[in-house]
């Protein structure tokens, strides 16, 4: 008797599952089960960063107190106008990625756009800690979600946003797009632009964070069945990244860790 009780009950519930499935929309079992898979793809790093709450951020405590003593405590190299100018173009680069992502969390509830918008906001507050660190004018001093200084990002976040807010596969290559384009500029600066030690140490812990991220995309775009093309990078370091395990570094100089100090982590000598 237990057993058919129990036969019945788990029939029950099931039915009760296949009615609640039956009235969503493709759009909203493919969020479901995103969610559901989402935490396959999503670093520790960006789960410390979730956990940063917003006032957190905004009264300059935790990771980005941690960040901006870490900066300062690197040796001063006066950077030349190219690094300036790749400075201001990044930091409002990582803002657009940011707020891309919390325009496609808004429209989808998809947990990767969220997380990996979290580990944007950190990734612009380590820009701004070196434009602060040498005095450099701010273009985001005033940011407002979406709106941007330069023409080329205000351009590109409203035709990304536009694209995104077709479908949610569409926002997934979105997604892609974003760090596709990131990890290329990273490369050209990193190869070309950036002798100063502090402004590498930088870069290279945000090229880290895009590789993270684009695999995280093309994760969902794979559970998709969605083949996406690199516009900007070569498919061979597509695939390299792609096709490699998920990185977990030292960070911002430890930043993620509470417990750490500030100094500086071996990564930066190795850069």
């Amino acid at each position: 008797m237990k057993k058919l009780l129990g036969i019945c009950g788990f029939a029950f519930i099931t039915a009760v599952l296949l009615f609640s499935l039956m009235q969503c929309g493709k759009t909203d079992l493919i969020s479901l089960t995103e969610s559901i898979k989402a935490s396959e793809f999503v670093s520790e790093i960006e789960l410390n960063f979730e956990n940063e709450n917003n006032e957190d951020i905004k009264s300059g405590v935790g990771i980005v107190a941690c960040i901006i003593n870490c900066v300062g405590a690197m040796p001063y190299e006066e950077p030349s106008a190219i690094e300036i100018e790749l400075l201001q173009f990044v930091r409002e680069e990582e803002l657009l990625a940011r707020d891309v992502y919390l325009a496609m969390y808004a429209l989808y509830k998809i947990p990767v756009f969220r997380n990996i918008s979290n580990s944007e906001t950190i990734h612009t507050t380590a820009i701004k800690a070196l434009l602060e660190k040498y005095t450099l004018a701010d273009p985001a001093s005033d940011h407002q979600a979406g709106v941007f200084v330069n023409s080329t990002i205000q351009q590109l976040y409203d035709d990304l946003v536009a694209q995104g807010s077709v479908s949610s596969d569409n926002a997934m290559i979105v997604g892609a797009n974003i760090e596709d384009w990131d990890i290329a500029d990273l490369v050209d600066h990193l190869e070309n632009n950036v002798t100063n030690q502090d402004i590498r140490y930088i870069l290279t812990q945000l090229y880290r964070g895009s590789r993270n991220h684009l695999r995280a995309f093309h994760a969902h775009l794979t559970f998709r069945g969605i083949n996406y093309a690199p516009q900007y990078i070569s498919q061979e370091l597509y695939n390299q990244i792609v096709n490699s395990g998920w990185e977990v570094g030292n960070g911002f100089c430890l930043c993620q860790f509470p417990s750490t100090n500030l100094q500086a982590s071996d990564e930066m000598s190795a850069n």
